[in-house]
C-alpha cells in the first residue's frame, strides 16, 4: 500500500448531522478535501458547513486541519482541508474567498455542470466559456492561493481556464473522454493544456464516469480506474495524474436527489441506475479485493510511479499553488 493518500476531492452529506467520524475510513497520514458546497449552497450555507465541520475535527484527536502545508503528512492524523465546487457560494464577491481559505478551502471549480455567472458547466449545450468575472476569480484564486479546478467545467471553460491561470490548474476529479465518451470526462486537449500548467488530474472512480463495464461492478471500477490512469500517464506523463475519487459518503441521499429531480444532472446521470464508487477501501487494498494500488501494479507502475499519483503529484502543485 501507497505510504502518503491524497484524496483530492471526496464528499459528506452537506448537512448538519454529517458526520468528520466517517472520514477515518480513509488510514492515518492520509490528506483529503471534502467538498462544503457547490450550486445549491449560499454563502451563508457553506460557511456554516465549514464552522461545523471544523469544529468536529478539531474534537476528534484523528484529525487535523490544514492551514499551512507544512500540517499534511503527519503519520498519526488525517490532514483535513475543504473544497467548493461551484463559484456560487462566494455570492459574487471574488474577495470572499481569502476568507474561505482562512478556513481551510484550497481548491474551488467555477462552474458546477451548468452555466452560472463564471462560466458554463459540462452539461450545457451551448459552451461559450469563462466570462470576465470567471477571469476575475482565476486571478483571485491564484492571488488567495486555492487551486484553480476544472472539474464539472465545460470544455471551453476548462481550457479558458488553462490558458488564464498564472498558477497550476487541476482537475480534481475527472476521467477522460477518450476512454468513455461521458460529458463530465474531460478531453485529451484540456488534460493536455492542464499538464502544460504544471498542473494534476484526480482520476475518480464513480462508475458512470469510468465506463460500461464499471457501472455495477466493484473490481471492475478499481480496473477501471487504472485505465483513466494508465491512459493519462501515457497522455501527459506520470507526474501530472492524481487521485480524486469523489466518494460520496452521502450516497443514498445523492442517488434520491437523482430519481427526484433528474433534470438537473441529465440522463447523463441517472441512465444506468443509482451511482457507484470505489470506496477508500478498495484504493489501498484493505479488504478482500485487490486495490487500485495492486492493479496499477500488475500493469507496470513501478512504486515510486505510485508514490506520485496516489499523493506525491498533487502535494508537489500543492507547494507551488498554495500560499503557506
Amino acid at each position: 500500500m501507497p505510504q502518503f493518500l491524497w484524496e483530492q476531492h471526496c464528499c459528506l452529506p452537506l448537512l448538519h448531522s454529517a458526520r468528520i467520524a466517517d472520514l477515518a475510513r480513509y488510514p492515518l497520514g492520509s490528506y483529503l478535501s471534502v467538498n462544503v458546497g457547490y450550486s445549491r449552497q449560499s454563502t451563508e450555507d457553506s460557511l456554516a458547513l465549514l464552522h461545523k465541520f471544523r469544529r468536529d475535527a478539531l474534537g476528534d484527536g484523528r484529525f487535523r486541519l490544514v492551514e499551512r502545508f507544512a500540517d499534511i503528512r503527519a503519520a498519526d492524523t488525517i490532514s483535513l482541508a475543504f473544497d467548493l465546487e461551484d463559484s456560487g457560494p462566494l455570492g459574487g464577491d471574488p474577495d470572499n474567498l481569502e476568507m474561505f481559505y482562512e478556513l481551510g478551502v484550497r481548491s474551488m471549480l467555477p462552474t458546477y455542470n451548468h452555466a452560472n455567472a463564471a462560466g458554463c458547466g459540462c452539461l450545457d449545450p451551448d459552451d461559450t466559456g469563462l466570462t470576465a468575472y470567471g477571469r476575475d476569480l482565476v486571478r483571485k484564486q491564484n492571488e488567495v492561493g486555492i487551486f484553480v479546478d476544472g472539474s464539472h467545467c465545460s470544455r471551453r471553460t476548462g481550457l479558458d481556464l488553462a490558458e488564464c491561470t498564472g498558477a497550476p490548474m487541476i482537475y480534481s476529479h475527472s476521467n477522460f473522454a477518450a476512454l468513455w465518451a461521458h460529458p463530465r470526462n474531460i478531453t485529451d486537449e484540456q488534460a493536455l493544456a492542464c499538464a502544460r500548467t504544471g498542473g494534476v488530474i484526480g482520476v475518480n472512480g464513480v462508475g458512470i464516469f469510468l465506463g460500461q463495464n464499471a457501472i455495477d461492478g466493484r473490481a471492475e471500477r478499481v480496473a477501471a480506474m487504472a485505465a483513466h490512469i494508465e491512459y493519462g500517464a501515457e497522455l501527459v506523463g506520470i507526474e501530472h495524474i492524481g487521485i480524486g475519487s469523489d466518494y460520496s459518503f452521502d450516497a443514498e441521499d445523492f442517488n434520491d436527489m437523482l430519481t427526484q429531480d433528474p433534470g438537473a444532472f441529465s440522463d447523463a446521470y441517472t441512465k444506468w441506475g443509482p451511482l457507484q464508487w470505489v470506496p477508500p477501501e478498495d484504493l489501498l487494498g484493505l479488504n478482500e479485493l485487490p486495490g487500485l494500488d495492486a492493479e496499477l501494479a500488475g500493469r507496470g507502475f513501478s512504486a515510486g510511479d505510485r508514490a506520485a499519483v496516489f499523493g506525491g503529484n498533487f502535494a508537489r502543485v500543492a507547494q507551488q499553488v498554495w500560499r503557506d
